[in-house]
Formats: structure tokens, sequence, C-alpha cells
């Protein structure tokens, strides 16, 4: 679904929710029965002495009890299933939206925001379908036939706990309109305190080894503190509302019985009329005490929905134009043509050219913030150019296939990400059908990852915590590089995936990636030693390129890229030369 939109989904289950409705309108009929009964016991058996009739009448309530219970039996199994079922369905509908979007969303909010718009706030829309939702159609359909079984019976009497519903009914908008604005401000402090939470314990690591522990439970507490001070105010709000409705309800029976005692003294009205009326009246309590807690819940789900609602709106930048272009093969033919990239205001990248015909190897250098990361994702269309145009294999990437596209480069960028999987399904990265275990095998060997992998307690299927904890900085690099090697892509991107490993590690792997013929590479370091190989080298200053060559040309220009070998293991670099 492009949006979240309740409606629909009820709409797509309207079968079990009206097999549940018509179970709940049976059940509350039962129950409004009742009265009756006891009306006709008081008024035929005990004053009319018809004893006779007390059988049948006992027998009606035995009745109507059992159906209760098959008839709420129904109604709570179809109404809980079917919630259940639906709020899955926003869940899964609202996960694959957020797949959708691109990556300046991803920039603009943080995961512990999305983690509670996926989590708690499709929890309290669930609550809306199932209990929540239930209680209040079943207050609606019980207050209905309660007021029609009144009015029947006397409709002068009716009239008193009429107005009580009013009064309790205006008490319950008021109260509702009052909790929804400090509901949205309680789920976005629940979102930033989620975050923080998160943040902290990703880099649990980090905090240690700086000591800083009391900074950020300070800094967690604050959060906390703002969030209990809102959940504080939302329950003032609502005890300031509440005894107002129980006060209602606990008089209305008093206020019945006054007046109807005197129409039963002037035989305006039977006893047992008047003892059904008043159990009516007592009926009527429950769903005027449940209106406070109804509206409090029915509030959070509308807020909650709103901000579900909010992420649907979301439009992505990058989208598949209408008829896109797939390539019968992809040889990794790159162009760059004058491309310039701005973002927020600031210039990234400008003017950049270069031509990178398949089976080349290309080495970008410079300076942190120069903007070579910045080519990999405009390459892979994480963003869109803002000038000029990039190819792959002559046609223009934004009429590509953007699964072909992706698919055709394979990345291993700065940020190592490592699933709590095995080690054999970090490198599949769900390929599992189509990638073999030799072929991971053979990955693993060729990004020199064997030497530990083998060493582990189930070797390829040993499982690795949440992002690879447990791995040196070095382990995980090459675990990243065998998952690239694995896929055979027709593009290889390396961006700094070798600044954790030792010099030797590293020429071995420079020395497979040599052999890798017919894959064009993008290699993006700050070591010479990883691009003086590469056909071409570019040295990119502020989002310009400075300096463009091959490793001995850029040597003679005695510029940056010989600065930066001048101070860059010179030694070395003379002896394997």
């Amino acid at each position: 679904m492009n949006k979240m939109n309740l409606k629909n989904y009820i709409l797509k289950n309207w079968l079990p929710f009206a097999v549940a409705l018509t179970a709940m309108v049976l059940s509350v009929s039962l129950d409004m029965f009742s009265p009756v009964l006891i009306r006709h016991i008081i008024d035929d058996v005990v004053i009319g002495g018809k004893t006779e009739l007390l059988s049948r009448f006992l027998a009606g309530i035995l009745a109507i009890g059992i159906g209760r219970c098959l008839f709420q039996y129904t109604k709570e199994y179809l109404f809980d299933t079917t919630g259940s079922r639906i709020a899955g369905y926003i869940r899964q509908d609202l996960f694959r939206k957020i797949q959708s979007l691109s990556a300046d969303f991803f920039d603009r909010i943080n995961s512990g925001e999305l983690m509670s718009r996926v989590k708690d706030d499709v929890d309290r829309i669930w609550d809306s379908l199932t209990y929540i939702g239930m209680l209040t159609i079943e207050v609606v359909i019980h207050t209905a036939i309660i007021l029609y079984c009144m009015y029947s019976l006397s409709w002068k009497l009716a009239i008193i706990p009429t107005v009580g519903m009013m009064i309790a009914a205006c008490i319950a908008v008021r109260m509702e309109r009052e909790l929804g604005s400090v509901y949205e401000e309680t789920a976005q402090e629940n979102s930033v305190l989620n975050n923080t939470a998160a943040e902290n314990l990703a880099g649990i690591r980090t905090v240690k080894s700086f000591a800083r522990e009391d900074f950020e439970i300070r800094k967690f507490a604050e959060h906390n503190g703002r969030y209990y001070d809102l959940n504080l105010k939302l329950s003032r709000i609502f005890v300031a509302y509440y005894p107002f409705l129980q006060g209602i309800t606990h008089l209305l029976p008093y206020l019945v019985i006054l007046p109807g005692g005197f129409m039963v003294m002037h035989g305006k009205f039977t006893l047992g009329e008047l003892t059904a009326f008043v159990q009516y009246s007592m009926n009527i309590v429950w769903p005027m005490e449940m209106l406070g807690w109804l509206t409090n819940g029915i509030s959070a789900a509308r807020a909650s929905a709103k901000r579900i609602k909010k992420i649907h709106a979301e439009v992505p930048l990058i989208q598949e134009c209408a008829h896109p272009v797939v390539l019968t093969e992809v040889t990794g033919a790159i162009e760059f043509d004058h491309v310039s990239f701005e973002t927020g205001g600031k210039q990234i990248l400008q003017d950049i050219s270069f031509r990178l015909p398949s089976g080349s190897t290309l080495g970008i250098m410079g300076a942190t913030g120069a903007g070579k990361t910045t080519v990999i994702n405009l390459l892979k269309r994480m963003y869109d150019v803002t000038g000029g145009v990039i190819k792959l294999d002559g046609t223009d990437i934004r009429e590509l296939q953007l699964s072909q596209l992706r698919t055709s480069i394979e990345c291993v960028m700065q940020d190592i990400f490592l699933f709590s999987d095995t080690v054999s399904e970090n490198v599949k990265l769900g390929r599992r059908d189509s990638l073999h275990d030799s072929a991971v095998r053979n990955a693993i060997r060729s990004a020199r990852a064997d030497n530990f992998v083998e060493h582990m307690p189930d070797q390829y299927e040993t499982v690795i915590g949440e992002r690879g904890v447990g791995l040196s900085g070095g382990q995980k690099q090459r675990l990243t590089i065998a998952r690239a090697l694995s896929c055979g892509a027709p593009v290889l991107v390396l961006d700094d995936s070798t600044s954790a490993l030792d010099m030797e590690t590293e020429q071995q792997i420079q020395q497979t990636l040599s052999r890798l013929h017919g894959i064009t590479k993008i290699i993006i370091a700050h070591r010479i030693s990883a691009v003086r190989n590469a056909d071409e080298i570019l040295v990119l200053d502020k989002g310009l390129v400075a300096e463009r060559g091959t490793h001995e040309q850029l040597l003679a220009l005695d510029g940056q890229y010989r600065q930066t070998y001048r101070i860059q293991y010179e030694t070395y670099l003379q002896e394997t030369t």
C-alpha cells in the first residue's frame, strides 16, 4: 500500500468482523433479556403466585448464560485473531514502505524513532482493533439496546440515565482532546529514549573505553525523566476527569430508584418493572466507566496512526522510471560525465569526469571529506546527481532498473555491518539458494579469512555476535570482502576496505584482486599501496579532481599524491616495486 488507510485493512477482513459483530449483538441482546425474565419472576411468580412458570424462567436464565458464553467466545476469538492479522499486515506494509525510501530519509530520522513506529505505534493500533476496539463497539451496542429497553419500560424514567450518559460523553470528549496532544509528545519522547538506549548499547565498548558511563547515564536519565513527566501529565489529565465519570455511574442507580419507587407506590409501575429498570441502569454503568479508559486507548491509537501515515506519505527521491531499461548483460563499463552533487546547500562534488572500461581498475584517493564515498553512493543511486550524467554500459543509470543496477555493483564500505548469524550466512547475505557452500568457502579463502574462520568452534557455521562483536576490525573487513567476492558482480567497489589489515594481508588481497579478470574495480583508499596498480588514479580535493593519472604519472607531478607517497611506507614500496 502507498498509504496507511485503516479502513482498507478492515474492509479486506470484513467477513470475520461481521461474524464477530453479529455474535456481539446476540450476546448483548441475551444479556438484556435477563432482566425481562427477572421482571416476570417477580411480577408473575413472586407476586402473582404462578409458581408453575418458575421452571421455565429459570431454564431461560440458564439458556441465556450458555448462549452468552458461546457468543462471547466467538466474538473474542474473531476480534483477537482478525485484529492480530491486520496488525501484522500494517507492520509488514510499514516495513516495506521504510525499505522503499531513499537514503535521504534515513539521514533525517534516527533508528530509535523508526523502531517506535514499527513496534509501539503498530501495537497501539493493534489494541484499537482488538480489545479496545471490541469494547468500544460493545459499549455502543450495549448502550443502544439498554436505552431501547429502558424507554420501552418508561420513557420518563429513562430520561435520567440518558442525561447522565450525555454528561459522561461530554467529559470523555474533552478528556480525549487533551490526551491527544500529550500523546504526540509522549510518543516522540519515547522514540528519543529508544534511540538513546539503542545508540548506547551499540557503542557500549566505545563508552567504556572513554569512561563515559556516567555521562551516558545522565543523558539517559534526562530523557527518561522527560518521558516520565509526560506520562505523569497523561495520568493527571486522566485522574482529573475520571472521578466525574465514576460519580455519575455510582449516583445513577439511586437517582432511578427514588422516582421509580414513587411510581410503584402510585401504581404506575410494577415492582418487577422497577427491578428490571434498575438492572438496566446498573448495566449502563460499566459502559460509562469504560469511557475514560477507552478514550485513553483510542487517543493513543489515533496519535500512532498519524505518525505511521507520515511515513507512508514520504515519497522516495530515488524512483525507478516507468519503463526501466534492463540490460541483457552488464559488462561493468562506467562513465562519469561532468558529475556534480549538492545537498543541504553544500557542494559535495563538482565536475567529476572519468571513463572506466570494463575490467579496468580505478583508484580514488583524497583527504577525509573530499567526496570519495559520495562517488560510490551516486554510482549505486543512493542519491541522484544534481548535475551531469553517470552511465553504466553506456546507459544513464537513472534509466536502468534499480535492482539490476545495485546487484551489478558489489560494495565493501567503510561502515562494516555483520548480522548476528553464521559466518556462512553473513557471506551469502540472503542468497542461500543461489550461492553454494563451495563458493562461500572459496570467497573466504580469497579474502584470507579462512585462517581464523576454520579455527572457530563451528567454523563456517559459527554464529558471530551482533555487528560482528567478538571479531577484530581486520577479521570483519575480511568477511565483508569475502561477501563481495562471493557474488561475482561485474563491478566491485572497495571503500577503504583494507584499512584495518596488516601490510602482508593487504598485499595478499591485492594480489587476489589483480587476478579478478573481467571485473571492473573501484578502490577507494588512503593507502597508496591499495591503489598503486590501478589503471587510473583520481586524487579528490574538496569535491574536485585535483590530480589524475597512473601511479608513475602522479609521482612525476610532485603534487598531493607525491606528498602522500613520501609520508606512507616509502621504504616498503621501494622494496616491493
